[in-house]
């Protein structure tokens, strides 16, 4: 660890001494969602770490920290409303509406040429045509190259 992150990590480390709880006190009252609030600030936090490393220290810390909380709240209860929307859509296929298993159509053969077009590399089109359509996973997809997982990455 370099010593200019080891100060920031110390830098940090008071600063959620002294304020966290002024910042998540301040997430519950807008939110009055204790456990919504104190997961968008720890999401928050970890936006911090990343971004204050290479810019620097921000003027106003705690400032900077409840806006990101508050964006991320507010992005999770958008998404919470929308997949609910999803969920509570009436047009939604109930299970007696569902195809019999024979008649749910048969795609792969679309697939696999979807996986082998000629824009990828021969080794990219059979490891993508391995995972998508054998099920294959990454570690045996190395295995059949004889390569590391690494490279398969």
């Amino acid at each position: 660890m370099t010593q200019a992150a080891s100060g920031l990590n110390a830098r940090i480390e008071s600063f959620l001494r002294d304020d966290r709880g002024r910042v998540l006190s301040a997430l519950i009252a807008g939110f009055r969602d204790f456990t919504l609030a104190e997961d968008c600030l720890q999401e928050a936090l970890v936006a911090a770490l990343e971004h204050w490393e290479g810019a620097g220290w921000p003027r106003n810390p705690r400032a900077w920290l409840l806006q990101a909380a508050r964006r991320k709240a507010i992005d999770r209860l958008r998404r919470d409303r929308v997949q609910a929307e999803k969920l509570a859509d009436p047009t939604l296929a109930t299970e007696a509406d569902l195809p019999d298993a024979e008649q749910v159509p048969d795609e792969r053969l679309r697939l696999i040429f979807t996986c082998c077009h000629p824009a990828l590399d021969e080794k990219s089109r059979v490891a993508l045509t391995l995972r998508t359509i054998g099920g294959l996973g990454t570690r045996e997809i190395a295995r059949a190259f004889l390569d590391n997982e690494a490279a398969m990455g």
